[in-house]
């Protein structure tokens, strides 16, 4: 896609977007929400949420999934969770995942983490969250003695959230499937000594496939019914980077697994970064190629 295709494309997806559903060619018959994370579109975030909320809506997002709680104000984008609630209300919008601060309690006692997580349980139960993610792991972690104490987090923070309505899902990137040694690889470590009833995957494709060392199919078939997210998003011909969808390497009607197989509730487009114009265009222009080539399969 050079630049003048995605500039027609972006245009294509605002156009398309005032239009009622029966016209874009988004079915009545789909399965799931069309999502968002929108630490992809994190700079227009910070400083006018709800405009931003209402442009992505526009596009045809209709799920969303956050970042950055602060369980230290009870705020998130500036809102207290009861009033962002009322705003997805008056929006007629959900957010059914949030990337909460989980990896900051890696070396916390567990009475600190059982704190946190019930001030993340709490806000989540406000928004309607139907999962409270742990999105990533600090590179000081990323060893075999990281992964053994990841676990045990893992496990804890699962343990707690099976008490409530909610549920619990780690977030790969592509570090997880390095050989730690004799084959085993920290991604094994999270799977094999957690509870798949209580600690659920969310799949990131682009790390999947970025990291080159299993597919998203492969992973389904060794972790049936534990996939219940997944992150959808592109990889650049050239320098590997994120991209917009349709922009680059990955042909999703290849590698998309069996969404009943995965136990997939809900999917999020993502880019965070490498823009290539802004983060607004990208996340119209991801839309419209979803919806025009990938919808068929959700």
């Amino acid at each position: 896609m050079n630049r003048k295709e995605f500039i027609q494309l972006s245009a294509t997806a605002s156009a398309a977007a005032v239009l009622p559903w029966s016209c874009t060619g988004f079915g009545a018959d789909r399965k799931y929400k069309l999502g968002y994370q929108v630490y992809s579109i994190r700079d227009r975030m910070v400083n006018d949420p709800v405009g931003t909320l209402k442009e992505l809506k526009a596009m045809g997002y209709e799920d969303f999934e956050t970042y950055g709680f602060d369980a230290d104000t009870n705020k998130i984008y500036g809102y207290t969770p009861q009033d962002f609630k009322a705003i997805l209300n008056d929006l007629e919008l959900t957010v059914s995942s949030g990337h909460y601060g989980l990896s900051a309690f890696m070396e916390a006692s567990d009475g600190e983490l059982r704190r946190y997580v019930d001030a993340c349980i709490s806000a989540a139960s406000v928004m309607d969250n139907k999962y409270i993610t742990w999105p990533f792991i600090e590179e000081p972690y990323r060893n075999l003695d990281g992964y053994s104490l990841l676990a045990k987090k893992l496990k804890l923070i699962g343990q707690q959230i099976s008490e409530t309505d909610l549920g619990f899902a780690f977030h790969n990137h592509g570090y997880e499937f390095a050989d730690l040694g004799n084959g085993l690889t920290g991604y094994d470590i999270i799977a094999d000594r957690t509870d798949p009833q209580q600690v659920k995957f969310q799949m990131d494709m682009y790390w999947v496939m970025h990291q080159g060392k299993t597919t998203p199919k492969e992973l389904v078939a060794k972790y049936p019914g534990r996939y219940v997210m997944w992150h959808i998003k592109d990889m650049h011909k050239v320098s590997r980077d994120y991209t917009e969808l349709g922009n680059g390497s990955i042909n999703y009607h290849e590698i998309l697994p069996d969404p009943v197989s995965s136990g997939l509730e809900y999917f999020y487009i993502e880019q965070g970064g490498n823009f290539t114009e802004n983060s607004t265009a990208s996340a119209a222009a991801s839309a419209a190629y979803f919806k025009k080539e990938l919808q068929q399969y959700f």
